[in-house]
């Protein structure tokens, strides 16, 4: 969706004037993989009007290969609205306007079955999966497990507002219990499921090889079942960023080592906003699975991703370089937890993370 960022702070009501963005969970993953040096194709349908135009162009300077973005002449590009700050706030808002909109009227029919079967990992989220029927068709069939596909990750998502009826939960979590990896945070699932606590949400969900609990300001839990296709075999980098050669990097090879349960605790941050937090933590986390890292630091790097996003008013953040996540995420236990992150510590340089003892990363 093409996004409305308020110039100040206030009610939708009384704040004259936005600054356009982009947005959109599955879109800011891509970005946000593409910035980092990851091969990434979006999927989706737009119109053909103007801010078609411009979400296409913006999520192709990201990197992204658009190239199967069907352009529809007789639906438009949907948009939406919001307040400025914290997306927990009382007072925060949210206007969607994307009912009738180009990406609402997708079907199976309209994806290209050798674009989607391309790439190591597909990544879903359960807001498509709300906006329409012929929506919810479309991820019922590609979370069918069948023979061959990539490693399916799904983010749940859960947004009332979206669904029209309470069997959209049930939806949900039929779809999540399709995907290989799933996503979901331990509110929405209370929210959506009556599940309280991670481990009653892993009980829940027993299929998908991995589970990703993140908990809040506490910090995330994977739960691992077993290994899936697409992970621990390299990096799909093609050689960008960081001196990786192609999609095997043997200094990243190594399958994921970790116990059946690995927990990492959040980072302190500065919150600027905490829209897009989830999309970063999810691309972050899918980064350091495309390189076979262990769970422990695919949760590390989660948590650096959702920082650069929780530190930044867009909904779409500059994630950190690899070389300094990685020195970042290579931390030992105490100065980790010491790490307290501001606004532009992404930056190379920039020195904008502080911590009780100084922790060097140039």
């Amino acid at each position: 969706m093409v996004t409305f960022l308020p110039t100040r702070p206030g009610r939708l009501a009384d704040v004259p004037s936005f600054d356009r963005a982009i947005g959109g969970a599955e879109s800011n993953v891509a970005c946000t993989l593409a910035r980092t040096g990851h091969t990434a194709r979006w999927i989706s349908a737009v119109g053909a009007d103007g801010f078609g135009d411009h979400l296409l162009a913006a999520v192709a300077g990201c990197g992204v290969d658009v190239g199967h973005v069907r352009r529809d002449p007789l639906r438009p590009t949907g948009v939406y609205f919001r307040t400025a700050g914290d997306r927990t706030g009382d007072t925060h808002e949210v206007a969607y306007y994307r009912a009738g909109s180009a990406a609402s009227a997708l079907t199976a029919a309209d994806l290209d079955p050798d674009a989607i079967r391309a790439g190591r990992i597909l990544h879903l989220s359960g807001i498509t999966a709300a906006l329409s029927a012929s929506c919810l068709g479309l991820m019922r069939e590609l979370t069918a497990r069948r023979p061959g596909r990539p490693l399916l990750s799904f983010d749940v998502n859960y947004r009332p507002g979206l669904w029209r009826a309470a069997a959209g939960a049930g939806e949900l979590l039929d779809l999540a219990r399709g995907a290989d990896l799933v996503f979901v945070g331990d509110d929405e699932a209370r929210d959506a499921w009556g599940l309280r606590g991670a481990r009653a949400i892993s009980d829940a969900l027993p299929e998908p090889a991995l589970l990703v609990v993140k908990q809040g300001r506490r910090g995330a839990t994977v739960f691992r079942r077993s290994t899936v296709p697409g992970e621990g075999v390299g990096d799909a980098t093609g050689g960008r960023d960081g001196g990786h050669d192609g999609w095997r990097d043997a200094a990243a090879a190594t399958a994921a080592t970790a116990a059946p349960t690995t927990f990492v605790p959040s980072l302190t941050v500065d919150l600027v906003a905490a829209t897009g937090a989830g999309d970063a933590f999810a691309a972050g986390f899918l980064s350091a699975t495309l390189r076979g890292l262990p769970d422990r630091t695919r949760l590390r790097h989660g948590h650096l991703w959702a920082a650069a996003a929780l530190t930044d008013p867009g909904d779409l953040a500059t994630p950190p370089g690899r070389a300094h996540a990685d020195r970042l995420a290579a931390l030992d236990d105490a100065a980790w937890e010491r790490l307290h992150l501001g606004p532009g510590w992404t930056e190379a340089g920039a020195g904008g993370h502080r911590a009780d003892e100084e922790v060097r990363t140039p």
